[in-house]
């Protein structure tokens, strides 16, 4: 399999890389002290067309591939998580998913907004007793004419306390399963929809999470995305693409944590020497780059394989599972070569340590992960 990228894909990247030290990382430190919605960093990634990376042009976007998205992705965890995961739930999660499922009518409705920046965009799924199994969800939808009236609760929404526009999921049969769900587009201002309360997290502070009441919320019918009751399709449609996305985040971040201890490491200096020269200090540096350049290996074999078409079911559980494993074990080896002043907020790897815990759950656990793994395994070995 050929991993070179091509040369618009090199341009790209030298684009974002750009941006990401000029403008991302720069804001960091103040969104997560402050906890605010990055809203220029927002603007700006609107302006240089990342919202629309994947859509095709016929709707606005740039027709790129997976690799493109896993390139912005990387970048953008980097420089700060909170602004990456911002991006994924409003580009991957809510923009690409109405493409992919929406009719001619709703693309048209509410792509240029989203890929424009002008509208923020969501995904509910998760609710307060419904995480891993989503399936269990409470919220309701009953068709009343030619609306239908939403009531319950989702919590942990990424951008949910800013968005404009959300996909959201709800029992339309609850004596169905998974055969009862339906996808609806709900939009900031529809009678019934409000943001409950601004989650108070450890990290990803600077992107918004949030609880969404619904409280027989007004959705057009012409709001359901897919069919009545074919909810399930539209969620599997593409989440083995998403959690490809989502895998890189956590390799991006353990990036930026290795660049600072590496440096760090270079000025420092305890016993007459920069440690970067002890072998206890060099042993930990070349596990993190190993670990590092294999994880971005396997987000980069599983997005050529879903560009080129292929089932990654089992390839985006190995790429979520690794890349979060190695993530975890970078940022605490970049804490331990700093040492006390890894500690302290007023270095990076304080926050990105905090920040990699989070996104570690993104796109299914690690426990989700070795789940799906082992059934596909299994659903290969019985072939």
């Amino acid at each position: 399999m050929d991993f070179q990228f091509s040369e618009d894909q090199k341009m790209f990247r030298a684009t974002l890389k750009k941006f990401v030290d000029d403008v991302v990382i720069p804001r960091a430190p103040e969104i997560d002290q402050d906890g605010v919605f990055p809203k220029e960093s927002f603007q700006a990634m609107a302006e240089l067309g990342l919202f629309g990376i994947s859509i095709p042009p016929e709707f606005g976007g740039s027709g790129e591939g997976i690799m493109s998205c896993v390139l912005a992705m990387e970048e953008l965890a980097r420089g700060c998580a909170a602004t990456a995961n911002t991006f994924g739930a409003h580009a991957i999660l809510c923009t690409e998913n109405i493409c992919r499922n929406g009719n001619d009518e709703q693309r048209k409705k509410y792509l240029p907004d989203l890929i424009a920046g002008r509208k923020i965009g969501a995904i509910a799924i998760t609710e307060p007793e419904a995480g891993s199994d989503a399936l269990s969800m409470r919220t309701r939808a009953v068709r009343k004419g030619d609306r239908y009236l939403l009531n319950g609760t989702k919590m942990f929404i990424t951008n949910g306390p800013v968005a404009d526009v959300v996909l959201v999921y709800a029992k339309t049969d609850p004596e169905a399963g998974a055969k009862g769900i339906t996808a609806f587009v709900v939009e900031r201002g529809f009678p019934g929809f409000s943001s409950g309360k601004t989650l108070k997290k450890m990290g990803v502070k600077g992107s918004p999470t949030g609880e969404l009441i619904f409280e027989d919320c007004e959705v057009p019918a012409e709001n359901v995305i897919g069919a009545e009751n074919g909810g399930v399709r539209v969620l599997m449609n593409g989440l083995d693409r998403e959690r490809i996305v989502y895998s890189i985040c956590p390799i991006g971040v353990a990036q930026g944590a290795f660049d600072v201890a590496f440096r760090y490491a270079q000025e420092r200096v305890q016993f007459g020497l920069p440690i970067v020269h002890f072998q206890m200090i060099q042993e930990m540096l070349a596990e993190m780059a190993t670990e590092i350049h294999a994880a971005k290996l396997m987000a980069y074999w599983a997005a050529t394989t879903a560009d080129q078409g292929g089932r990654v079911r089992l390839e985006a559980a190995y790429a979520k599972l690794f890349c979060s494993q190695v993530g975890m074990r970078a940022v605490d080896k970049a804490v331990q070569i700093l040492g006390g002043y890894g500690f302290i907020s007023e270095f990076p790897v304080e926050r990105m340590y905090r920040d990699m815990k989070g996104i570690e759950f993104g796109a299914g656990t690690t426990q989700i992960q070795k789940l799906i793994i082992a059934q596909e395994l299994l659903r290969k070995g019985s072939n």
